[in-house]
């Protein structure tokens, strides 16, 4: 998690200093608020990375002098299939037609984004689609 969160920290502070840049030379603000929403994009999971990084033990991803042997083992567990991202997928889309087409359409686009978050929620808690 080390090396992920420097890299976002870098990348966010390169953005920080382009913004600061562009904006002195252009004074032009849209260009200006899209590349600082771009650096705070960068910071946000980076800060996040870096907070969990102190606090988990080391990966053999992060230890410069780790062996391939080092990052055998369990990988981990994996969710199975779930229908419920499709189906909040299709409800955020509603969501964003209402917008273009018509109000009418937020009924269906929340009533859809309603029931993919309480459908992935029992399933959760469930253990998996049965």
């Amino acid at each position: 998690m080390r090396n992920e969160a420097k890299l976002l920290l870098s990348l966010g502070s390169f953005f920080g200093l382009m913004v600061a840049v562009y904006w002195f030379w252009s004074h032009e603000n849209a260009g200006s608020v899209m590349m600082f929403c771009g650096m705070l994009l960068c910071f946000l999971p980076g800060s996040y990375y870096y907070f969990w990084s102190r606090r988990m033990k080391p990966r053999a991803e992060d230890d410069p002098n780790a062996t391939q042997a080092s990052g055998a083992g369990i990988v981990g567990t994996f969710p199975g299939t779930s229908i419920w991202p499709f189906t909040l997928g299709m409800g955020a889309f509603f969501v964003v037609l209402a917008l273009v087409f018509g109000i009418w359409l937020l009924i269906p686009g929340l009533g859809l984004a309603f029931w993919a978050i309480i459908g992935g929620t029992a399933e959760g808690r469930r253990g998996g689609p049965h």
